[in-house]
């Protein structure tokens, strides 16, 4: 099949050179199936690959971004790119390249890929199992990465997001070659650890199209490439599809370019564990013993409590010095433990929900297996780091709320952001929730669900007098204020687990705390998360 697809090659470098100089290849001669407009050059290429699988009678479908699906009753579909990077052709710029694959209906069912820059004649190949070529000689990515050193391209222009800018800033050297399908190749040969792409607008994302036969050249090369939310990444042949995503030369560069606060992961071998739990629990002493064991020869040291039930000598956690903290327990346990250590933590859930916790019970041992193997990412969440009079009261992971003090009398609060009088509000409380804190008691009041990408606060009035009180999304990068109106007390109970009582006329001031909380976890797709989450409530 790789020789079939190296003969329609040759037919598309024989038809655009042979184009006579007075042409305009640029020209735009109609609006393409995937509802973009077609160049000249880009039909002239796709004419001849459809004109030589009729000639030779080839059974494979055709999706092609310019005359979209055509059935030639074959079982398979070639997915085709017939000019990628039209652009740079037209230019002169010799990066553009005919891109090809096969398959039967989505991303991973390719298991042939073709890919020839045709500026330079160097041809890439792939078949599923079998790795990746160069001109017939074997590549792989680079195993190695240096966040100071990080290579990285990144699509940007009109329509990149915030976070893609964002990205661009942390980097020594960014490029963008206006050419998909070399772009992750040179991320599959070892020249460039990723490649990312992050789009506003859904319908300028990729297409299966663009990166059908380049993701399994760099999946075969070693590589990964997911979806922004950390799920490898899949289409369907479906030109109507769109996606962001990153490919990566190993899991290192997508915890880099995804977390801000990256730190490289230490030798498995080299980790100090903490284990902490929930005394309340019945089942918590067996629980610990299981972890205990699967560790193995790990080294670890436990909290007071858990190490006294068990015969042991341990620590506060305040005192632990180690790398990663095992929490067992639910969601309430996560949040008292994150009071005395900014360690990473992985949470075993032996509560209800457990939106905090990242292994269940069933899988305890798959899940520590993992954690010993270094296969996981590092995500960091942000934090409210409450003040009165600067004086800090403590950080919130989930939820600040200034609350009456008396049961069924109404508070008056005054609302500052960024200093700037913003309402004033007669309610039960206010509650500012962060993105982590949107799933707990914020949703029990009606609050939206955030996704923890989103940089923003989300301040609810609760049990508030008027209708016209409405909830705010607030930029996380500002202060909020909340002033207590009146010689009325209130309380302010941060993450439910310190309640400091003040009187009226206090100002309460809220901000992004410099130590975000950090999080050992497996499953990135936070969409996938929430709905798993949700239904175990019900």
């Amino acid at each position: 099949m790789i020789q079939i697809l190296r003969k329609i090659a040759d037919e598309v470098a024989k038809a655009i050179t042979s184009i006579p100089d007075d042409v305009d290849v640029g020209k735009e001669v109609c609006i393409g199936a995937d509802g973009t407009p077609t160049g000249k050059i880009d039909k002239i290429a796709e004419n001849a690959v459809l004109r030589y699988i009729a000639a030779n009678n080839i059974q494979l479908n055709v999706l092609s971004e310019e005359i979209g699906y055509v059935d030639n009753g074959g079982t398979e579909t070639l997915v085709l790119d017939p000019i990628d990077g039209s652009t740079n052709f037209i230019a002169g710029i010799p990066l553009y390249t005919i891109s090809m694959a096969i398959g039967k209906c989505s991303l991973n069912s390719v298991h042939v890929a073709y890919v020839r820059n045709l500026a330079t004649g160097e041809e890439f190949t792939a078949e599923k199992g079998k790795g990746a070529f160069h001109n017939g000689k074997k590549i792989t990515v680079s195993k190695a990465f240096d966040p100071k050193k990080a290579k990285i391209i990144i699509h940007l222009g009109s329509g990149a997001t915030p976070f893609a800018y964002s990205i661009s800033k942390r980097i020594r050297s960014t490029r963008d070659l206006g050419c998909t399908s070399l772009e992750m190749i040179y991320v599959a040969q070892g020249s460039i650890d990723g490649c990312l792409m992050d789009l506003g607008d859904y319908e300028h994302s990729i297409r299966i199209v663009d990166i059908a036969a380049s993701t399994l050249i760099l999946r075969e090369a070693g590589g990964q490439v997911f979806t922004l939310d950390g799920v490898p990444l899949d289409m369907p042949f479906n030109l109507s599809h769109r996606s962001s995503f990153l490919a990566t030369s190993n899991s290192s560069v997508y915890d880099f370019v995804m977390n801000s606060n990256f730190t490289l992961k230490k030798v498995p071998s080299k980790v100090r564990y903490g284990i902490s739990a929930n005394m309340t629990i019945s089942s918590v002493i067996n629980i610990a013993r299981k972890v205990i064991e699967i560790l193995g020869d790990q080294e670890y040291v436990l909290d007071e409590d858990l190490a006294q039930s068990l015969g042991m000598k341990g620590l506060p956690i305040y005192k632990m010095d180690i790398d990663i903290l095992i929490v067992i327990g639910g969601d309430g346990t996560i949040l008292r433990t994150l009071q005395n250590t900014n360690v990473a933590i992985i949470g075993i859930n032996a509560g209800d929900v457990g939106f905090l916790a990242e292994i269940d019970m069933e899988n305890i041992e798959s899940g520590i297996q993992r954690l010993i193997k270094g296969n996981y990412t590092i995500q960091k969440r942000e934090k409210i780091t409450t003040m009165i009079n600067g004086n800090i009261l403590g950080d919130a992971l989930n939820e600040v709320v200034v609350y009456t003090d008396s049961i069924a009398k109404i508070r008056q609060f005054k609302i500052y952001v960024n200093d700037s009088f913003s309402s004033n509000v007669r309610s039960d409380g206010i509650l500012l929730s962060t993105p982590t804190g949107s799933t707990s008691y914020a949703m029990n009041l009606g609050g939206p669900i955030i996704d923890y990408k989103v940089d923003a606060w989300l301040m609810i009035p609760m049990a508030a007098f008027k209708f016209s009180s409405s909830q705010m999304v607030i930029p996380a990068s500002t202060k909020v204020t909340v002033e207590t109106v009146l010689n009325e007390g209130c309380i302010v109970v941060i993450d439910g687990q310190k309640e400091i009582h003040i009187p009226g006329g206090t100002k309460i001031d809220m901000i992004r705390s410099i130590n975000p909380a950090t999080f050992i976890i497996f499953n990135t797709d936070f969409y996938r998360r929430v709905k798993d989450k949700l239904e175990r409530r019900q």
